[in-house]
């Protein structure tokens, strides 16, 4: 049996050089580092700098002196009723609130305070003992209950920058999750098959399930307004080396290598933000024809509304390629809405101001499934015309100028006739 010193020194992974960014992982019990040391090295090759202690340690903390000390976290603790130095259940909601990344564990034994972390993003764990069970989809290696489940590629969220390009089945053994239908920024991740639903193996169903069919989430995500990205898996054996390098055996079936580790990696990925990441590089705005932005806009005007969007990819940034990003001209409500062309990662949207004068707005807001959204706001004055910038002469109101000018010259001739015009004069005698 390891000694605990020997367990001391194994705690601090040593990471890549050239990591950036801080990755604390906490864990049930000392023995986790070797039923999961793969996933732990998937961290470090990932480019991590790699901390990892257990529940109890009382130098647990996520900030000190105001700044935080890790940019992602790593909670596979799910038994613990209490963390070690400072970190609660509070501290990791505020580590969420600011800007931080966290990956959960759970499984059936899983205690009242991960319960509350994942509650706070949206996800709902089933109670205590119990586990998915699918009697029509388990792997040959199951102790009789059918909780040892096989949940095929097909079941996954359609991404591939969450979720890769995974083709195996994928083993599960632990709790059944739902997402608050009230929260739309909760994502299923990986969902439980049509025949799957989430009850206590050891007891009879009296109740209806807490999760049935293809409402079960096995896998679930989050990612806030702020870009900070959560996953709950309701397996931690999901990410065991038991699961990683076992093979996914169906009864009366060849046995395939799991895609456990594939998916896993690719889990890592998005929820760290190695993948599906977007940033808006600069932005611009001007007449068509000019050079740099003008300080206001007259109603009528043309426009050339523009922006640079890059995406990481492999570690660089690249030109980001979409066709359904638009660009709104906003004062109060949109007054115009269009698509943006895209060319090499440069967006740009043409258009003309409308007959309004006011304060406007330049509005981009991006959000798609699987990728950081983008917002930007851009304000601008639009002025009326100046009074040198009116047109002489209406067309539309000729009639008007030939009213008025006949009417000057019918008074004109009026006049001369009625000053011109003397009666004879009638002799007294007559």
């Amino acid at each position: 049996m390891m000694n605990w010193k020997r367990i001391v020194v194994l705690l601090h992974v040593a990471y890549v050089a050239g990591a950036t960014e801080n990755v604390l992982v906490v864990l049930d019990k000392p023995s986790m580092l070797e039923t999961h040391s793969i996933f732990i090295e998937q961290l470090s090759a990932k480019g991590f700098k790699t901390t990892v202690k257990l529940a109890e340690d009382p130098s647990l903390a996520l900030k000190k002196y105001g700044e935080y000390l890790y940019q992602h976290l790593v909670l596979f603790s799910p038994s613990v009723e209490e963390f070690g130095g400072g970190l609660t259940a509070e501290s990791v909601v505020e580590f969420i609130d600011d800007g931080g990344n966290v990956l959960i564990g759970a499984d059936s034994s899983t205690g009242d305070l991960i319960r509350d972390i994942v509650t706070e993003v949206g996800i709902e764990l089933d109670e205590d003992g119990t586990s998915v069970i699918d009697h029509f989809n388990f792997d040959r290696k199951d102790g009789g209950h059918h909780s040892l489940i096989l949940a095929e590629p097909e079941n996954l969220v359609k991404s591939e920058r969450i979720v890769g390009k995974p083709k195996s089945p994928l083993l599960y053994r632990g709790l059944g999750m739902v997402g608050d239908p009230a929260n739309p920024l909760v994502l299923t991740i990986l969902r439980g098959s049509s025949s799957a639903y989430s009850h206590n193996p050891e007891e009879m169903i009296k109740d209806y399930p807490h999760a049935v069919g293809r409402n079960t989430m096995l896998i679930g995500g989050m990612q806030a307004r702020n870009n900070a990205r959560v996953v709950v898996s309701g397996s931690l054996d999901f990410f065991s080396d038991e699961f990683y390098q076992s093979s996914a055996e169906r009864p009366g079936a060849a046995s395939v290598a799991s895609g456990n580790q594939e998916l896993a990696a690719s889990l890592v990925a998005w929820c760290f933000k190695q993948t599906g990441v977007i940033k808006i590089d600069s932005l611009d705005h001007k007449r068509p024809g000019e050079m740099g932005a003008p300080n206001y806009y007259t109603i009528r005007e043309d426009c050339e509304f523009s922006l640079d969007v890059s995406e990481l990819v492999n570690g660089k940034w690249v030109p980001f390629s979409a066709d359904d990003l638009q660009m709104e001209f906003i004062r109060i409500d949109p007054f115009v809405r269009q698509k943006m062309v895209s060319s090499n990662g440069r967006f740009t949207a043409r258009f003309r101001v409308p007959d309004v004068y006011g304060v406007f707005k330049f509005v981009v807001d991006y959000s798609r499934l699987g990728l950081t959204r983008i917002s930007s706001s851009t304000q601008i004055s639009v002025h009326p015309l100046q009074h040198n910038q009116y047109e002489r002469f209406i067309y539309s109101a000729y009639p008007y100028y030939a009213s008025a000018f006949s009417m000057m010259a019918g008074v004109f001739i009026f006049s001369m006739v009625f000053l011109h015009l003397k009666e004879e004069t009638k002799n007294k005698n007559e």
